[in-house]
């Protein structure tokens, strides 16, 4: 597996104990739908959060960076698709977790209400 690959699941095991010990309930994780895939999806008080994760070796460039228009659409049909499906009566939320550095030395920056949904989902 490339290295980049190991850093995105080392920062997705991160950003997943992060959540669960901020209270979230986790009922998701990489859930594919609607040609998308959510890191995951999270439960708290009455929001459904759906979470994506960044995750980079340094903070030369903000991860943040990468959840631009084209990607914010993709998770909003997904969300969407997530919500019709199930029946799902909470609230929805976007959240970014960015996890910056490696397994000895990082740091974890939950971003809760990250943006809106997208109204043109193209």
């Amino acid at each position: 597996m490339a290295d980049h690959n190991e850093l995105g699941k080392w920062g997705e095991s991160v950003a997943r104990e992060f959540l669960l010990t901020q209270g979230y309930a986790i009922s998701g994780e990489n859930i594919r739908i609607a040609g998308s895939e959510i890191d995951f999806i999270a439960m708290k008080d009455d929001n459904i959060c759906f979470v994506e994760v960044k995750t980079r070796a340094t903070d030369f460039t903000d991860p943040a960076d990468a959840i631009d228009k084209r990607k914010r659409s993709r998770l909003t049909r997904a969300a969407d698709a997530y919500m019709n499906s199930y029946d799902i009566p909470l609230e929805p939320r976007f959240d970014i977790v960015l996890v910056i550095g490696n397994p000895s030395d990082f740091t974890v920056e939950h971003i809760p209400d990250a943006f809106l949904p997208t109204l043109n989902n193209r």
